[in-house]
């Protein structure tokens, strides 16, 4: 870790994810799964309390906790309050959404009650089901259509109500504005499948994804989600070869639905060192920036935000060992290490939602655990860990990693 990085004074510096603290489901394809026949929320509380259990963590030290998801599920309304339940509590919290950004949003939020309201342990949870995603009726008396049904998930992904257009459209409106090329498409993203299954076979993903059992109503096993089910390698030939959806953009070359949850939890310092796995290992939250970007251009987002992150600190792309993001089109990487000079080999090395999937809420949750267990692998230092969100918004956030131990 070099001079620069040990002097940056953090946002939360009251804030600590204690390090192994953490977890996520696998992300099965949509319909691939008994994923897709549970409650989501009960499911996501539940494999909460089996994560901390299996971490060392009893849910009785957690004070607080921030959920996130952003498609409807039975309950809802009960939110945090009702999930904490799920997992054996009775502690205050509240629940949040925006979009594709839920992820990293609940962590900032949590760093925040740390902070802020001087919490000891927060927790964080996020998960969707993009399965037979609910179908909503809203009654609209000022306009000719009088009764709107909306399913939550393909109407929203296929119009955005500010510019008419759906999510696909923008990132081909990208591909074209900034001239990028299909060929280095392509070998990017066979890169990135690459880099997944290599890490998958290495181990480098098994201390964040946790295989869990799910449940009948009957309380009776329904299956085992231990693998992001519904994908396969795909060869830069086959990539090559699909038909274009839009300017850039085949069915190899987007994400698709998924259904999952993940966890961490976000506590004060002392308390970071006694719920750690390895309290030698600091992990901080250092910066969050945001950006909204002109009508469709969604996968313009990261690469701006990440634009405002580095002029507010003074850093550089050489300064990160681990740069990881949410890439809902492969246009996103492209154009993001386009315009920061940076090489697509480097960054994403264990994978990245448009390999496993995006089930909304949990992914870049997900993400931003790989890119911390990752840094820690390397012996620490900075990650920067970036997706972009309905509405053409951006996130980026900057996670620093430190090894008493000596490694970092």
């Amino acid at each position: 870790m070099n001079s620069i990085t040990k002097k940056i004074e953090s946002n939360y510096p009251s804030a600590r994810i204690p390090f192994g603290c953490w977890g996520s489901s696998y992300f099965p394809s949509w319909q691939t799964s008994p994923l897709a026949e549970v409650n989501i929320g009960q499911f996501a509380g539940e494999a909460m309390a089996r994560i901390l259990s299996m971490r060392g963590v009893q849910a009785s030290q957690i004070d607080y906790l921030v959920s996130g998801s952003t498609i409807p599920w039975h309950w809802k309304f009960w939110n945090s309050p009702m999930l904490s339940h799920c997992f054996g509590q009775r502690i205050p919290g509240y629940h949040l959404e925006q979009a594709c950004a839920t992820g990293m949003q609940t962590i900032v939020a949590a760093a925040n009650e740390i902070q802020l309201s001087q919490r000891e342990a927060v927790g964080v949870l996020t998960f969707d089901r993009c399965s037979d995603s609910p179908v909503g009726v809203f009654p609209e008396r000022r306009t000719y259509q009088r009764t709107v049904p909306l399913a939550d998930v393909w109407d929203n992904f296929g119009f955005d109500p500010a510019t008419g257009k759906g999510m696909i459209a923008s990132a081909g409106n990208v591909a074209r504005k900034f001239k990028l090329d299909r060929v280095e498409i392509d070998e990017m993203t066979a890169n990135l499948y690459d880099n997944y299954y290599a890490a998958k076979k290495a181990g480098h993903l098994d201390d964040v994804l946790v295989p869990l059992e799910i449940l009948s109503v009957q309380g009776k096993p329904a299956g085992i989600i231990d693998d992001d089910l519904g994908i396969r390698p795909i060869a830069l030939a086959e990539l090559r070869g699909m038909r274009e959806l839009d300017t850039c953009v085949t069915g190899g070359t987007q994400t698709h639905p998924a259904d999952g949850m993940a966890c961490v939890v976000v506590a004060s310092v002392d308390k970071a060192k006694e719920l750690s796995c390895r309290p030698e290992i600091s992990v901080e939250l250092l910066f969050k920036a945001e950006v909204r970007t002109e009508p469709s251009t969604m996968p313009l987002g990261p690469t701006e935000a990440t634009r405002k992150l580095l002029a507010q600190t003074g850093l550089t792309m050489d300064d990160f060992c681990v740069v990881k993001s949410h890439n809902p089109f492969a246009v996103n990487d492209l154009l993001f290490c386009k315009t920061h000079n940076y090489s697509w080999k480097k960054m994403n090395k264990t994978g990245s939602s448009i390999v496993y999937g995006h089930p909304q809420g949990p992914t870049l949750t997900r993400i931003a655990l790989e890119a911390i267990d990752e840094t820690a692998r390397l012996g620490g230092g900075l990650a920067l860990v970036m997706g972009c969100a309905a509405g053409d918004v951006g996130i980026a956030a900057i996670f620093r990693v430190t090894d008493a131990g000596g490694r970092g």
